[in-house]
Order: structure tokens, then C-alpha cells, then sequence
């Protein structure tokens, strides 16, 4: 699928590194396949140590020698990067983008290309378990499609959609998701040490509880509702504890954050 196929990143963090660890891991494509461009060279060099990828400081190198063109920057760095790859895109190529926030319209008319493929991968990516979501133009083929479909899967699960504005709701579930458990973990881990346990141990605990309770979940196919009913006796010690969770807001306080970070999503684009 990808013989005679060079993906090019242009953006070289976190994410795109998740891809290209993915991509050579599972052995979908060879190194050389690869390119990624990034400004600082000493990340380049990084890169070159842990994956041996090609490298380098220029954008429209990158975008000329790909016909998979990721695109993975902050949505902050859009205005400055999208008139690099304007006209270095043939009609044969396809852009991928995993801007959170950025619209199709806005990559299309920026970077002069119609083919775009727009997705929101998450965090977790980046050990092969996240997943994402995405969208594409129906300028895009179906060969390209399958080659982002694979692209993607390097990080996880995928989910296709066809209304782009669900990428902006799976940016504030999926893709912001992780910061929200992150912060339940550290209050919980807090806490058990407030109890008294060490902090090793609370985290250990805390850990174990949350991946757990979410394979748990999975295998056993039933609503969750009805999960936390099977753990919770009456009068028993975590209805005292749901109690106060329900009486301080947090089912409202969660709603409520992400629904600022779709809100945020959707204003990045025309920031």
C-alpha cells in the first residue's frame, strides 16, 4: 500500500514522532519512507538517533517530497506554516492534518489543496492506544483514505465521520479526554495520601484502580450506570462518597469543561 510512497511531516513533536514510532513499528513503512521537518535541528537530530527518518528545517522540502503530507503543529503556527506548502502539493498527494481546531476549508484554501484529510488523534497515541477521529474531502481517493485510515490506526483505534464538526466535539471528549483523567488520578492519588497511605503506594492504587475498572468496563459490555450500581451498597461507603461528588457538581463541572473545549475548537479556526 505504501511501496513507491515517502509520508512527509511537517511538524516534528510529540504526536508526529507517536506516528512515526507506529508506522516503523508495525512495519508499514521503512525509515527512508519517512521525512519529518521541524525548526529546532537538534530535534531533528533526535529523530534521526531513535528512528533513522530523514530530516530537515524546511517545510516546503518536506510537503515537495511526500505524497502523504502530515501536518502536525499548533494551531498557533497555521498562518506561518500553510503558505509554505502552498502550490508544493500535487493533485495526487494528500494533506493529513491533526491540527486541533484548524477547519478543512481553512487547510484547503491555505495550502491551495483540496485532497485534506482532517483527523483528532489523543495523548495515548502515542503507546499505540489511543484513537481518533476523522474526516476527509471527497477530493480525497479511496487508496488515499486507506493510507490515512493505516496512517492513524499506527496510533490506535480510528473512527471515521462524515460531518466535520464532530471532529470538533471528539477534540473536547477524545482528544482534551486524557488531561481530564490525569487531573481525577492526581485529586485521587492526593488523597490517598491525605488517608495516609505513601504517595507510591496511593499512586499504585490509583493506577490499578482506573486501568482496571476501565478493562473491566469494556469486557463486560453493560452501561456503565449499572457498573457503578453493582459497586455501590446502600448506605455503604461509596454511596457516602457519590454523595458528595453528585452534591459538589462534578457530573455539571465535566459537562461544562467539555463544552468550553469544543467551544475553544471551534474558535480556533478563525482565530
Amino acid at each position: 500500500m505504501f511501496t513507491d510512497q515517502t509520508i512527509a511531516f511537517v511538524g516534528s513533536g510529540t504526536m508526529a514522532e507517536a506516528m512515526i514510532r507506529g508506522l516503523l513499528s508495525g512495519g508499514i513503512v521503512a525509515p527512508e519512507q519517512i521525512i519529518a521537518a521541524g525548526p529546532r535541528l537538534d530535534r531533528g537530530e533526535e529523530l534521526v538517533a531513535r528512528h533513522g527518518v530523514r530530516v530537515t528545517c524546511d517545510n516546503a522540502e518536506a510537503a515537495e517530497a511526500g505524497q502523504i503530507v502530515v501536518l502536525a503543529v499548533k494551531p498557533q503556527r497555521i498562518p506561518d506554516v500553510l503558505p509554505d506548502l502552498r502550490g508544493r502539493l500535487r493533485n495526487t498527494d494528500v494533506l493529513v492534518s491533526i491540527v486541533a481546531g484548524m477547519p478543512i476549508q481553512r487547510l484547503a484554501d491555505g495550502a491551495a489543496h483540496a485532497a485534506v484529510v482532517r483527523a483528532m488523534p489523543n495523548t495515548p497515541g502515542q503507546i499505540a492506544q489511543g484513537i481518533s477521529v476523522w474526516t476527509a474531502t471527497p477530493e480525497v481517493e479511496p487508496d488515499q483514505r486507506e493510507r490515512a485510515r493505516h496512517i492513524l490506526a499506527a496510533l490506535g483505534e480510528e473512527i471515521l465521520v462524515d460531518d466535520e464538526r464532530e471532529l470538533d466535539m471528539a477534540t473536547a471528549l477524545s482528544g482534551s479526554g486524557p488531561a481530564y483523567v490525569f487531573m481525577m488520578m492526581e485529586a485521587m492519588i492526593d488523597a490517598g495520601v491525605h488517608l495516609g497511605f505513601s504517595r507510591r503506594v496511593s499512586r499504585q492504587l490509583v493506577f490499578r484502580t482506573m486501568a482496571g475498572s476501565v478493562a473491566y468496563a469494556e469486557q463486560s459490555g453493560r452501561h456503565v450506570a449499572a457498573l457503578r450500581n453493582q459497586v455501590t451498597s446502600p448506605g455503604g461507603t461509596t454511596a457516602a462518597a457519590l454523595y458528595h461528588l453528585e452534591k459538589g457538581g462534578l457530573r455539571t463541572v465535566i459537562s461544562r469543561g467539555l463544552w468550553a473545549a469544543y467551544e475553544r475548537s471551534r474558535s480556533l479556526g478563525s482565530d
